[in-house]
């Protein structure tokens, strides 16, 4: 498939609003694909250039772009960016730039679809001292022999945003149409494989090659979400729910095989080198291959030290052995998704927790199973008393379903809502915070289209505000006036007294009051908050009780 046929492809679907119609058109451009480009054209839809579970990264940021259109453009950097700040929308920009381009390859020939996708992969796997350079000279060539629409779609590749609108939901269903295959098989195979263009060539096989998928280890699969609730309404219908901590931790996926053990934080990036003690108390803790879903906990003199302590090590790449020994980490597991070549993600919760138990020999999250409201709360107030967040309640019979967040768990919290939305602009601050970002744009996401739902600028210390600020600082892609707009990538947890209708910003709802709380760097974009889910809540907020 040409490059060129691609690009007219997302620029066919930018122009079409109804989900039904876009689902469409995708599902007839399927079947022609061959094997080599199916998968690549499945995910680069999506605005993804890997698999979610892959370690690959193009690290290429807006000032690398930038740099590389001006040398082919025949422009100045800042020509570059007066341009996009002009047009609001880096790919539209570097199309008109691309336009009168000077510099062209001088054998330049077509693009196609699987070449492109070999020069990411080459540029995700550049290393040592002269990677920048080496990077900026793959750009160059590839924005030389393009022509300014297929600019347009490379840039947004590169820097992780195709703003068409076609989300995993929407290749799903686009998938199950092509091959005439149930959507729901679709959908199981995608969250066992988590990568919808490997499902795509199974699905092209036929229904039993979905069937045949299973989780494997060293591979991770997308985390099982809770959403917000209240332990009645858990409770409404009778029976147990098995009750824990919510704790104020970072999530963590363990996978071991044999003695080879790696882990995996909830973005899915290996983190084995920053978490030594972690890795070895689990590896200790049993014989068994397995893939473990847990949170590690900071601790100091018994009780939990906040989240952000967790993170920190996270991040850390140097110097680990002197962080080891200042704060200690320990695991908490509360469910086994694999065990001994089995998958485990379809047996009920308490099949999964009983097996844990027989698994593993210590670091096991308590549990207490009830059908008493009443012994619930308890449980509910003994974790407000040990400094946890609140409690997790889940279904006994629930089965694991990755990257959903459904009814079958529930957390518990104080009552003060919250929800993570991705930051997509800022305001310069003014007085002692001139020199760092003030107030910030925030987005939920809508089958890959991030939507502004509004403001939030109370809740930081100037320590946030200046860690937040060079988090961001390189990621900047338009400025006007005092307005920046980001490449997304960052996650707050906002809270907010109420949502309400509101035509100022594209999702038709804003926050009121909303207040920082944190900042969710172990979270990606694709778990903010969805327009569905804003419009339930809302929906909750004016429904009488």
């Amino acid at each position: 498939m040409d490059f060129i046929a691609f690009s007219q492809l997302c620029e066919h679907l930018e122009g079409i609003s109804g989900r039904l119609e876009m689902i469409d058109v995708v599902s007839k451009a399927i079947p022609p694909l061959s094997e080599e480009e199916l998968p690549v054209f499945v995910r680069f839809l999506m605005g993804k250039i890997f698999p979610d579970w892959s370690p690959l990264k193009v690290g290429i940021g807006p000032n690398l772009l930038f740099e590389a259109v001006a040398y082919v453009a025949g422009k100045k950097k800042g020509d570059v960016i007066d341009e996009i700040n002009r047009v609001g929308d880096v790919g539209i920009a570097l199309e008109h730039l691309l336009s009168s381009k000077e510099q062209t390859s001088f054998f330049s020939k077509s693009l196609d679809l699987v070449e492109i996708y070999r020069d990411f992969e080459y540029l995700a796997r550049i290393e040592g001292t002269r990677t920048q350079r080496e990077k900026l000279k793959v750009i160059r060539k590839l924005l030389a022999d393009a022509q300014p629409l297929e600019g347009r779609y490379i840039a947004r590749l590169l820097l992780g945003e195709l703003r068409i609108g076609m989300g995993e939901g929407n290749m799903r269903d686009a998938i199950a149409r092509a091959y005439q295959v149930d959507a729901s098989l679709v959908e199981h195979a995608h969250q066992l494989a988590n990568d919808l263009g490997e499902v795509a060539l199974l699905a092209k096989t036929g229904p039993d090659a979905l069937r045949t998928v299973v989780i494997e280890p060293f591979r991770p699969v997308k985390m099982m979400l809770a959403q917000q609730g209240t332990i009645e309404d858990m409770m409404k219908n009778g029976g147990e729910v098995a009750a824990e901590f919510k704790y104020d931790g970072s999530r963590f996926q363990f996978h071991k095989t044999g003695e080879v053990c790696r882990i995996y934080s909830r973005k899915l990036e290996e983190v084995t080198t920053a978490l030594p003690d972690i890795v070895a108390q689990l590896s200790r803790a049993t014989d068994h291959d397995v893939i473990l879903d847990g949170e590690v906990l900071a601790v100091r003199d018994g009780r939990t030290l906040p989240f952000q302590y967790v993170l920190r090590r996270f991040r850390r790449k140097h110097d680990i052995d002197a962080h080891v020994e200042q704060i200690e980490m320990i695991p908490m597991v509360f469910d086994l998704l694999y065990l001994d070549g089995r998958t485990l993600l379809d047996e009920p919760f308490h099949v999964r927790r009983e097996l844990l138990e027989t698994t593993l020999r210590a670091h096991i999250a308590p549990q207490v199973r009830s059908a008493d409201p009443q012994a619930i709360e308890a449980f509910y107030r003994s974790a407000l008393d040990a400094g946890h967040e609140g409690i997790m309640l889940k279904a006994p019979d629930s089965r694991y379903s990755p990257g959903v967040r459904g009814r079958q768990w529930v957390k518990i919290k104080p009552a003060v809502d919250t929800m993570d939305l991705v930051v997509i602009g800022a305001e310069w601050g003014e007085g002692r915070r001139a020199r760092v970002f003030g107030s910030f744009l925030l987005a939920c996401q809508d089958e890959g289209e991030l939507l502004p739902v509004g403001k939030v600028a109370t809740g930081f210390s100037d320590e946030m505000l200046a860690e937040i600020y060079a988090l961001l600082k390189d990621s900047m892609i338009a400025h006007s006036g005092k307005e920046v707009t980001f490449e997304p990538g960052t996650v707050f947890e906002v809270g907010y007294a109420e949502i309400q209708q509101s035509p100022n910003y594209r999702s038709g709802f804003a926050l009121r009051f909303p207040r920082f709380v944190r900042l969710r760097d172990d979270k990606s974009v694709d778990e903010i908050e969805t327009l569905e889910q804003v419009k339930e809540r809302y929906k909750k907020r004016i429904t009488p009780a």
